[in-house]
This record gives C-alpha cells, structure tokens and sequence, in this order.
C-alpha cells in the first residue's frame, strides 16, 4: 500500500504532463511546415484548384504547406500514403473521386479503405464535366446528338481518360438513357483523350474544363453542354445536361483535403475554419470561376456524406457494365 501511496502519485503527474504536452502541441499548432500529398503529376487540375489555396492557408497559419504531387496507381498511392501516415496535423491528401469515390469499386483490394482510414475536412470545390466535341463532327447541341446516334449506331468515336474515369461512367449513363451505341476509346489520362479529339480521331469527350479550356477559347473543340444543374460563366451559351432533356444528368470531380483518421479534432476544426474563409473569400471565388470550379467549403461531416452518395450513385454504373480499372 505504502508503495502504491508513492506510485500512484508519480503516475498522475506523468499522465498530466502528457496531456498537457498534448494541448500545448494543440495549442501551438503548426510549429512546423504541413505536407499536402497530391495523387496526380504536376500541372494538372488538382494544381490549378489545390495550390493557391495551400499558399494562402500557409500564409494564415504562417507555417509553409510543401506541395508533393505523388501520381500513379489512378491516386491510389498517395491516398495509401496519406492513410497510413502519423495523425499529427501534418500530412494530409488532397482527395478526389479517384481516391475516394471509385478506388474499392474499380479495383479487387486496395492498401486502405477511404472511409474508415480518413478524417475529412472539407470539399474545396466541385468540377462539372463538359461534353465537348471536335468542330468537324455534325452536332452542336444534345438533341441533334441524340438523333445521329439513333440513326448512326456505333458510329460515334467516344473518348474518355480511362475505364472507370468520371467521363467514361457519364458516357455510359448518357448512352443508356438516350438509347444510342457509341464506341467507347479509353486513353491513358486525359492528356492523350483531348490529343486525340484535336486531331478528330474520336467524336466526343466528357471531361473537367480545364482539361480543354485554351482548346475551346481557340475554337478548336466546341462546348455542347455542362454535366451541372446550373450553367458555367466560362461557357454561357452551353446548356446543361439538365436543360437538354435528361433532368438531373451530374457528373463532376471534386477536390477536398483529408487527414488520417484519429487526427485531433481540434486541429481538423481549426484547419477547417481558415479554408472555409479562404475558399469563400471574394478572390476565390472569382479565380475558380475561370476554371469552372464551383466552390463547396462544407462541413467535415457533409464532405463524408457526400462521397457515401457519389459511391452509391456510380457503384450500379460500375456493376451492371462490369467495369474494372485499365
């Protein structure tokens, strides 16, 4: 007893020292640079969305964001990273539907499970797809696509940036409903899609505006319709899919940033607050406009609700055509 009287004490005091060496961590956070992990090569479209407001949030909490574009493997390899990284505040990815929404229905297993394994902070914005096509195909509006599908079956070069990419699931879903037969030409990324539209050797293309954005300012691809329930500034003489007779018709990418599970709370609260500012401060707002990004900034809780719905909407897309990753 005497023994525990003395013990007991000491262990009180270490577990005290502990947690208040936790919260003083808490409460000094960032004392060092954060390291945002991206699943794609640089200069794509997550740079564009992602690194502005990386060098802005840095600003605010005057530590630097190092910005590691870790691409391969569809995202796959930077989300396993990211998930199997410490949960100290200081790493994190930033997610898009390859990471969180198609990963474990394209793909037999993969090194994390993108619910249980991440703690969301928020959605940066949403990217609607654009169904652009080359200007020497005979179509400029849904309706008069329809009509030669019907009448030119498995005519219709249709590109895509791979089996499995948003473009190819808003292929497959428009095909069926509108009750044409296209071809489907998956590429190695969206880089190789647009290559081939430029040089007319597909038809059509679903992909995220700034995939192609100079190509239509320059008239050398032409804007059909948005895949939003809104139209786009950048585009305001393309309808949506909504207004050209298939109501509801979305299909978009999203960009938001994750931490590992077990991350303190809060820290997620803080980082969530200032992204939340910057992401709905008026320069944001007007720089993401030009790139046809929608800014989001949700909650943590609804940033995971959303993706639980993308993964039921696609999961019977992905099924019934028995879609596997290239």
């Amino acid at each position: 007893m005497r023994y525990l009287n003395r013990v007991l004490p000491c262990m009180l005091a270490l577990g005290f020292i502990h947690g208040a060496s936790g919260l003083h961590a808490q409460n000094n956070y960032p004392d060092k640079p954060l390291h945002w992990i991206i699943p794609y090569a640089p200069g794509g479209g997550t740079d564009v969305i992602a690194r502005p407001i990386a060098l802005k949030l840095g600003e605010v909490l005057g530590q630097p964001i190092t910005y590691d574009n870790r691409g391969g493997g569809g995202g796959i390899i930077a989300g396993e990273i990211v998930a199997k990284s410490a949960p100290d505040g200081y790493t994190f990815l930033v997610g898009s539907g390859n990471t969180h929404t198609f990963p474990t229905l394209l793909n037999d297993k993969i090194g994390y499970d993108p619910v249980k394994d991440y703690a969301p902070i928020t959605n940066f914005v949403i990217v609607p797809n654009v169904l652009v096509a080359h200007p020497s195909f005979p179509v400029k509006s849904v309706k008069e696509l329809v009509a030669y599908g019907k009448a030119n079956p498995n005519k219709i070069n249709w590109a895509s940036s791979g089996n499995g990419s948003g473009g190819h699931l808003a292929l497959i879903t428009f095909a069926k409903a509108a009750g044409i037969q296209i071809v489907h030409v998956p590429f190695k990324g969206a880089g190789p899609a647009v290559v081939a539209m430029l040089s007319a050797e597909t038809h059509l293309l679903f992909a995220n505006t700034g995939v192609f954005l100079s190509h239509i300012q320059a008239g050398k691809l032409r804007a059909i319709a948005v895949c939003a329930l809104t139209r786009l500034p950048l585009f305001p003489n393309a309808p949506t899919m909504h207004e050209s007779g298939f109501p509801g018709f979305e299909s978009s990418t999203f960009y938001g940033l994750l931490a590992p599970a077990g991350t303190p709370r809060p820290i997620i609260n803080r980082l969530h607050k200032e992204l939340v500012k910057i992401i709905k401060s008026p320069d944001s707002i007007e720089r993401l406009a030009t790139v046809g990004a929608i800014p989001v900034a949700n909650t943590p809780e609804e940033f995971a609700e959303a993706n639980r719905r993308e993964v039921e909407k696609w999961a019977p897309v992905i099924r019934d055509n028995q879609i596997r990753a290239d």
